[in-house]
């Protein structure tokens, strides 16, 4: 991706936030001098890759498949493996219209999929064979708002602004945006999305950089080239 589009894409994105009345933390709007400026205070932020992420999945065409997403807060795997402390994350993403988040499922992560607002959210579902593999013909079991539902292969389940669903590992699921643009919350356990992402097809999850311009903000997979 250009970083030009990136570009667009952050501001675009701020708006769109913005209008559902959420405001997104002051680190979020560091240019990448004033990040270089404060990393060791900001430490904490860039170990746990809080902040912009944009991805096109690697496949180069970000309108047909891709995800916008920033990072709010995020645990501690330690805690997590210990049973107790910062266990938890948060991430605000926006789901285009008919734009595909491709199917995966991860292995320690439990997620809540909320949609905040806009359009209706699409989740298509399929289940786990015994080694957690994708299984064309396997349903499950998900909690929508905390009521059971099941679901069949390759179901798909739509949430309304305000509706949400539980995800556990093995809970296979692809989503979009359906009639319009969504906006889209995600708190779950603590996020790993370089080693917890486990796509069906052989695809990136980060975004390959065209530097065509200079960064207006620092996405998190660029923190290891600017920071460090």
């Amino acid at each position: 991706m250009k970083r030009s589009r990136i570009n667009d894409i952050l501001l675009s994105a701020d708006d769109m936030i913005r209008s559902f009345g959420f405001v997104l933390p002051p680190f979020a709007y560091w240019t990448p001098d004033e990040f270089r400026q404060r990393k060791d205070i900001a430490n904490n932020v860039i170990n746990a890759r809080c902040g912009w992420d944009i991805t096109d999945y690697g496949a180069g065409d970000f309108d047909k498949m891709g995800l916008f997403l920033f990072t709010l807060r995020n645990g501690r795997l330690a805690d997590l493996q210990r049973g107790g402390g910062m266990c938890y994350a948060e991430k605000l993403l926006i789901s285009r219209q008919d734009q595909l988040s491709p199917m995966h499922t991860h292995i320690i992560k439990a997620e809540d999929i909320i949609n905040r607002g806009g359009a209706t959210l699409v989740i298509e579902l399929f289940g786990s064979d015994d080694q957690g593999n994708f299984d064309e013909t396997s349903g499950g079991r998900v909690y929508c708002d905390g009521i059971k539902r099941e679901f069949a292969a390759g179901e798909k389940l739509k949430l309304a602004p305000g509706e949400s669903v539980t995800l556990m590992p093995g809970d296979w699921h692809a989503f979009w945006g359906e009639g319009g643009d969504v906006l889209v919350g995600e708190v779950s356990t603590v996020n790993d999305d370089e080693t917890d992402n486990v796509f069906r097809e052989p695809i990136g999850r980060f975004a390959k950089i065209d530097e065509d311009v200079a960064p207006k903000h620092l996405l998190v997979s660029d923190y290891k080239n600017w920071l460090e």
